[in-house]
């Protein structure tokens, strides 16, 4: 089992989306960076745990837990014209880019901010606070996964 740290923009679309979507699923859709795409593709796996991370607001911080219910299959949105993430470069034929399916789990009774991510000795070193990496979707170490359970006292839905 692995676990991922998941950006999106609360805006766009938020853990409380999730949360409203049937069966509380949805995919995660319109990732446009070949290494995310590669891990959406190739390693992420059904069962993996994946921390909420709402990104480009006023407190970016991670929100909420979910699980990976549907591993890596075309993404749709690259193939539709009219879709904000349209790529005339993918066909059904050759896909470039992926999407993984994701379910709700919970939301975090103490949302982490970057800044309580940098004050902790087991998160300081998580990649979303490294200058320079805006991957959307990027590796969690199960240390770190375990410590935001710790900190928010919540036994591994996992």
């Amino acid at each position: 089992m692995n676990y991922w740290l998941m950006k999106s923009e609360p805006s766009c679309f938020s853990l409380d989306d999730l949360k409203q979507m049937p069966n509380m699923t949805e995919h995660w859709d319109g990732v446009r960076n070949y290494q995310a795409r590669n891990l959406l593709r190739d390693t992420i796996k059904v069962g993996d745990g994946v921390l909420f991370y709402h990104s480009n607001c006023p407190e970016p911080s991670i929100v909420g837990l979910a699980r990976v219910v549907r591993e890596g299959y075309p993404d749709h949105t690259a193939l539709d014209p009219r879709e904000k993430h349209f790529d005339p470069k993918s066909t059904d034929e050759k896909p470039i880019w992926f999407m993984v399916d994701v379910q709700y789990l919970s939301h975090l009774t103490h949302p982490l901010s970057r800044d309580a991510l940098r004050q902790h000795p087991l998160l300081s070193g998580m990649g979303v606070l490294r200058k320079g990496n805006r991957l959307s979707v990027q590796p969690v170490t199960v240390e770190e996964w375990q410590a935001i359970l710790a900190i928010n006292e919540i036994e591994d839905p996992l």
